[in-house]
């Protein structure tokens, strides 16, 4: 992976000080155009006609239907002269048969542009759809770094979640229904044209899909910020994201029509999605994934129940890292003792996970012990891995899962 390969410069510079980070290191970073503020979903039909766009492919949900978001954006796009086409049958964690089912409808409606508006998996799912229009391949051909050969069509997003940030990543998700996986889709040619980051569908969200959504941009940028990819930009935009979702996310939790609170998150939801587009995430994730496929749970909650056991275990190995995390979440770390801020931010992290109603463990969600070593071989594939800063074995992600359980 292009983003993992760093050139630690282990050189002598000005004064003999040892530089042992990246700070001289040349780094490219990719992200979208993006605007960000209340009704910025209104803008659909504007920037549409800008891509030159005479017929759009709409990526999306029921729900999101019945709520009137997609109304909004379908209004714009009539005020502009511009036909579009519907596709709403996109599941939670979406499957690779949706992903071509969409693509063929694509086709034969004449399309030249796709708007998402959703979570992840309507914008992952756009994504694929792009992806398979373009280079006229299976969704799952394009497994991996790096493996889209072709552009896809302009794509427009409409995030109405607070915690994917698939809207400005580099990354696509999606389940593989025969293997019982989930792949993940990298290359810089499915970041997405612009995204219009509105907070007020966030209004509309249930208390459980804030608090998931949540915490999945949390651990996006606590994986982007402990690294072994990360650089100095993406740790401002991970530092700031923790700031902010671990301080505001509690609040839209409790007052969720307070747009004040949910505009707090969404912001750090999208500053975390681009930190962990440059920077890649870790083992929470790789192995959320892996959980996401065999058992078709929700992704942000696989994250938040993983959360902790990953920085167990990763925790001895960049400490410094995940004190700056601790303080940045206003932990106590006075003492300077890494045993105890490491205490103490599990200690933080379990009680934010209480407070947002997460107190399941994987075991109540049906995940048995017999499932383990099945995930673990899954999780030790996911491009993930590699940007973990530490190097798990099979029998290191058993015991964290185990730990999970």
């Amino acid at each position: 992976m292009a983003a993992c390969a760093l050139l630690l410069l282990g050189k002598k510079y000005r004064g003999g000080r040892n530089i042992t980070d990246t700070l001289f290191e040349l780094r490219k970073f990719v992200a979208p155009e993006f605007i960000i503020g209340v009704d910025a979903r209104r803008l659909a039909g504007r920037y549409a006609k800008n891509f030159g766009a005479n017929h759009v492919f709409l990526v999306t949900g029921p729900k999101l239907i019945k709520a009137g978001w997609v109304g909004d954006v379908t209004e714009s796009l009539e005020s502009e002269g511009i036909q579009y086409t519907i596709f709403p049958d996109v599941s939670p964690n979406p499957r690779d048969y949706e992903v071509m089912n969409g693509a063929e409808l694509y086709k034969k409606k004449g399309c030249d542009a796709v708007i998402a508006v959703g979570g992840g998996s309507p914008i992952d799912c756009a994504k694929g759809i792009g992806i398979v229009v373009s280079n006229e391949q299976h969704i799952l051909e394009f497994e991996g770094v790096d493996n889209v050969s072709i552009p896809a069509p302009p794509l427009i997003c409409i995030p109405t979640t607070s915690g994917s940030a698939a809207d400005v990543s580099q990354f696509a998700i999606i389940n593989d229904t025969k293997r019982k996986v989930k792949i993940a889709i990298i290359s810089k040619k499915i970041v997405p044209d612009i995204s219009l980051c509105d907070p007020v569908p966030l209004t509309s969200l249930t208390s459980d899909l804030t608090a998931h959504t949540g915490m999945d941009a949390l651990v996006h940028s606590i994986e982007a910020y402990v690294s072994n990819a990360s650089s100095p930009v993406t740790d401002i935009q991970a530092l700031e994201s923790i700031r902010l979702i671990s301080a505001y996310l509690p609040l839209a939790y409790h007052n969720p029509d307070h747009i004040g609170y949910r505009y707090k998150t969404m912001l750090g939801s999208l500053l975390a999605g681009l930190a962990f587009s440059n920077a890649s995430l870790g083992a929470v994730h790789a192995m959320a994934h892996s959980l996401g496929g065999l058992s078709d749970l929700p992704h942000g909650e696989c994250n938040a129940l993983l959360l902790e056991s990953v920085i167990d275990y990763n925790f001895e190995v960049c400490p410094e890292r995940y004190e700056t995390i601790a303080q940045t979440m206003n932990v106590d770390c006075s003492s300077h003792d890494p045993q105890e801020i490491k205490q103490k931010l599990l200690s933080a992290l379990q009680a934010l996970r209480t407070e947002l109603g997460i107190t399941e463990r994987l075991g109540d969600l049906g995940v048995s012990r017999e499932n383990i070593a099945d995930l673990a071989k899954s999780a030790i594939r996911d491009p993930c891995l590699a940007t973990n800063p530490r190097k798990p074995t099979v029998s290191d992600l058993e015991h964290i899962y185990e730990g999970a359980l």
